[in-house]
């Protein structure tokens, strides 16, 4: 078992894949590895990130910087979970540069309701989070639910009911016009 992943082992993990990168790549992280990293978590069990373009030189570093490294590392972001609202790349947030990689978190309210819709404890607490910090706008993230809903059925796991359901009670029920 591979040890919890702080701040100090995710950034060697995104130095490494810097020096690994023969182009120009984007990294987005998402999940625990946004929460360390903007500080309401101290640790994460693997750090969740997605690459564009995909390069085989970055893939093939994960692959043996994972074992190296003892970093817990899942190819993923909210669009692999649920439709993404408009306009998610131009939300992402800027971390770093590594080399020829250029690091970002996924966009936080794609974040927030991708994990509203997976519902765990360590989630919710997450979103919580992410509203006390004034990352996520309760309003903006039921209108970004609202615009994606047309779109679930493309993901025939999410029951949609139960997904607004859930959102209505993380985000306060706010006004979705507000």
């Amino acid at each position: 078992m591979r040890p919890l992943a702080g701040a100090d082992r995710i950034q060697a993990l995104l130095s490494a894949l810097g020096r690994e990168a023969s182009e120009p790549t984007a990294a987005y992280l998402t999940g625990g590895a946004t929460a360390v990293l903007l500080g309401w978590r101290d640790s994460t069990i693997d750090v969740d990130v997605r690459f564009e373009p995909e390069r085989d030189d970055v893939l093939r570093a994960v692959a043996r910087l994972k074992d190296e490294l003892r970093i817990n590392v899942e190819l993923a972001s909210p669009a692999d979970f649920i439709p993404v609202p408009a306009g998610a790349e131009s939300r992402a947030i800027y971390v770093s540069t590594e080399g020829r990689l250029t690091v970002y978190h996924y966009d936080l309210y794609s974040q927030a309701l991708a994990k509203v819709e997976r519902g765990h404890d360590r989630d919710l607490a997450d979103v919580a989070a992410m509203i006390r910090g004034g990352l996520v706008a309760p309003a903006a993230a039921l209108r970004y639910l609202a615009e994606i809903e047309p779109q679930l059925h493309r993901f025939p796991a999410v029951d949609p009911v139960e997904f607004r359901r859930r959102a209505e009670e993380a985000f306060g029920g706010g006004e979705v016009g507000g």
